[in-house]
């Protein structure tokens, strides 16, 4: 997470999935605007803070179960808690997402993935609350995943719940391959700097890095942010960085791309609050 941003109007941590429920329904009846936070890990909050409700399942419903070669997980569940779960129970599939910051209701959100693999090969089911109160369950093939997206994102549905499928493995590869992949993590992405992991999504057809360093842009500073010179995928908080500041750096990046080869990158990060006099978000739903 980027560790910038102003405050909530409210912000409140549920504990249990009818919490969720029953506190959707309150704000949704009262005409509340409300935003479901997990870890914050892809989320950029305006210095102004959120003019709303944040309801946060970090740190509670994040309940895990294990059933031969099934984890049912609650949508606060942290994706490396539940990796840690499956090599537990000795079971591979979902080594990919152990180093993935946030939670597996924003996972499912954007269909998260990292060397290879995403949420779309490891879904089984997903339950989640519709904007009438109701709750209802889709298959893999109903939550219709893309490129970080799903039937999910920009609905105002929100996800209680997941079930994953994985296969029986040995524990020892399985951990072997998340100390693997967690050691190219650390030699190829600036994880010494606050950020939200990729900045932008990858374009059909081509790098975002690679198209962000071709357009000179490697080590752009505005105030404490600064395009990566580690990874030019990645936007970073040096130090004492401001939302704005952060800001201005991804729209710099994008203007300067499009005009130099005529690509828009599209930010894989969410932006939540107020950011040159335009409200970006006021809709509900899971923040990895």
């Amino acid at each position: 997470m980027f560790r910038v941003g102003g405050p909530a109007d409210c912000f409140v941590r549920v504990t249990e999935k009818n919490q969720l429920i029953q506190a959707l329904c309150l704000l949704k009846e009262a005409g509340q605007n409300f935003f479901i936070l997990g870890n914050g890990s892809n989320l950029l909050v305006s210095d102004a803070g959120y003019r709303g409700v944040v309801l946060c399942t970090a740190g509670g419903m994040n309940r895990i179960s294990v059933e031969d070669t099934v984890i049912y997980a609650e949508a606060g569940a942290s994706n490396a808690a539940i990796a840690a779960a499956a090599k537990a129970h000795a079971l591979t599939g979902f080594e990919f997402a152990a180093g993935i910051p946030g939670t597996i209701g924003g996972g499912m959100v954007m269909n998260a993935g990292a060397y290879g693999s995403e949420m779309v090969n490891v879904t089984e089911k997903v339950e989640a609350l519709r904007a009438d109160g109701t709750v209802c369950r889709f298959s893999c093939e109903e939550m219709k995943f893309g490129y970080r997206s799903s039937i999910i994102r920009g609905s105002h549905m929100v996800v209680l719940s997941v079930q994953l499928h994985l296969q029986h493995g040995d524990s020892r590869e399985i951990g072997a391959k998340m100390e693997e992949l967690a050691a190219k993590r650390m030699e190829k992405q600036p994880l010494e700097y606050p950020s939200a992991g990729s900045t932008f999504k990858r374009p059909e057809g081509y790098f975002a890095g690679k198209l962000i360093m071709d357009a000179g842009l490697k080590g752009f500073t505005v105030g404490g942010a600064q395009v990566s010179e580690k990874h030019c995928g990645f936007i970073i908080n040096r130090g004492g960085a401001t939302a704005a500041d952060l800001h201005h750096v991804i729209d710099q990046v994008q203007e300067s791309v499009f005009t130099q080869f005529g690509v828009k990158l599209e930010p894989e990060v969410i932006m939540l609050g107020e950011f040159d006099g335009t409200e970006k978000l006021q809709e509900s739903r899971n923040g990895s």
